[in-house]
C-alpha cells in the first residue's frame, strides 16, 4: 500500500522551495546534535504557530552547528530511531529567502481539521525518506540530528552556514558557503516503537460478512473472504484485538504494522512485515486512504483493527500507483496500532 510515496509527492509540492538550495546528498551527519556557538537570529511567535524569524543585516553564522531551545516542552524525548512529528520554517539570514515550511501545507483537496506535518524516524532513513518527499531533500541531515534530546513541545532553533548545514548538499549556484541559514521547529509528538512489534491479545472472531483474519507472529497476516459476500459499498470495520492504551485522534503519528490484500481473489499488495517492519502515518489530514482516516481515528494504541475499504474511499476509478491495485478495487486490511507520535 503506497501511502508513504504518495504523502511525500504531495509534500514535495508543498515544499517546491528548497529544491533549489539542495542536491541530492542527503547522507545522515556524524555530528549529533551538538550546538557550537551562539545563535544570532531572533524567533518570535507561540508554539504552534508560523514563527516569525529575522537577523540583524551584520548577522555572522558560526561555522558550525548551533542548536537553541527556544522553549522546552515537558514531553518524551526525541531518540535516535523514534518517530517524530514537528512543523518547520527556515529562512536564510541575509535576505529572508525562504527555505520552505510546514506550516504552508493543507489537506489534500482542502479538506478541514487538522493539516499535515513531518513525520520521520530520527536517523539515516529519516533523511532518505525526506529526499524523498522531494528531489533533494527539504531539511539537511543535521537538523534532524539536532532534534534528538529534545522533548516534544519544544521549539528548537538550528543556525549556521549553508556549509556547515548543508556541506556536500550545497547548490553553489543558490547560495554561498558563508550564507547563514536558520531553521526553527516545533516537536508536536514522538515515540520509539520496535519495528517487529505486534498487537498483544485475543483475537475476536469476524463479525458477520467480515473476512477471517490470521496473524502469525512476525508474518503478514493471512486475511480470507467470507464466501457469498459481495464487496461492500461501504466501509466495514471490526476491532479484533482490544488495545488499552491512548486514542488515536486526528494530527496524530499512528505507528503501525499493516497487511492489504484485494478483496476480489484475496491477493496481497502489501504488508508492513515484508518490508522493515513497523512504520507511521499521519492521520485524519489526508495523508492516507480515506478508509484509514475514517477507520483509525477514535481507535486506540494496542488495537487491532480490520477494515473494509470500498473503492470510493480507497483509489477510487484509479488504480493504486506501484501497488499491483486494479481500479475500482474493494481493499482489507489489518492493521496493529503499536503507538503514537
Amino acid at each position: 500500500m503506497k501511502h508513504t510515496k504518495n504523502t511525500r509527492r504531495r509534500l514535495a509540492v508543498a515544499l517546491a522551495v528548497p529544491a533549489l538550495l539542495l542536491t541530492a546528498s542527503a547522507c545522515g551527519s556524524e555530528d549529533g546534535g551538538s550546538s557550537d556557538g551562539k545563535a544570532v537570529a531572533k524567533v518570535s511567535g507561540k508554539f504552534g504557530e508560523k514563527p516569525e524569524i529575522s537577523a540583524p543585516k551584520d548577522a555572522k553564522a558560526s561555522g558550525k552547528l548551533v542548536v537553541k531551545t527556544i522553549s522546552k516542552g515537558n514531553g518524551p524525548k526525541v531518540e535516535k530511531d523514534s518517530y517524530t512529528r514537528f512543523d518547520f520554517a527556515g529562512q536564510t539570514m541575509k535576505d529572508d529567502k525562504n527555505l520552505g515550511s510546514s506550516w504552508d501545507l493543507q489537506q489534500q483537496g482542502g479538506g478541514k481539521g487538522p493539516r499535515p506535518q513531518i513525520l520521520l524516524p530520527m536517523n539515516q532513513e529519516g533523511a532518505q525518506q525526506a529526499a524523498q518527499m522531494q528531489q533533494p531533500a527539504p531539511l539537511p541531515p543535521k537538523i534532524f540530528d539536532a532534534l534528538v534530546g529534545q522533548q516534544a513541545g519544544s521549539r528548537v532553533e538550528v543556525e549556521g552556514t549553508a556549509k556547515a548545514l548543508l556541506g556536500e548538499g550545497l547548490n553553489k549556484d543558490v547560495l554561498k558557503p558563508d550564507d547563514g541559514l536558520v531553521w526553527v521547529l516545533d516537536i508536536a509528538g514522538t515515540q520509539k516503537v520496535d519495528p517487529k512489534s505486534e498487537a498483544k491479545g485475543d483475537q475476536a472472531k469476524p463479525d458477520e460478512g467480515m473476512p477471517e483474519v490470521k496473524a502469525e507472529p512476525q508474518k503478514a497476516a493471512t486475511i480470507t473472504m467470507p464466501k457469498g459476500e459481495k464487496a461492500p459499498s461501504e466501509l466495514k470495520e471490526q476491532v479484533l484485538i482490544k488495545g488499552k492504551g491512548e486514542e488515536i485522534k486526528a494530527g496524530d503519528g499512528l505507528i503501525a504494522q499493516y497487511t492489504g490484500v484485494l478483496w476480489d481473489g484475496g491477493k496481497k499488495f502489501d504488508s508492513s512485515w515484508d518490508h522493515a517492519g513497523a512504520t507511521a502515518f499521519q492521520i485524519g489530514v489526508g495523508q492516507v486512504v480515506p478508509g484509514w482516516d475514517k477507520g483509525l481515528v477514535g481507535k486506540h494504541v494496542g488495537d487491532r483493527v480490520e477494515l473494509v475499504v470500498p473503492a470510493k474511499l480507497a483509489y477510487g476509478d484509479k488504480p493504486g500507483e506501484g501497488s499491483g491495485i486494479p481500479k475500482g478495487a474493494t481493499l482489507v486490511f489489518v492493521v496493529d496500532i503499536l503507538g503514537k507520535a
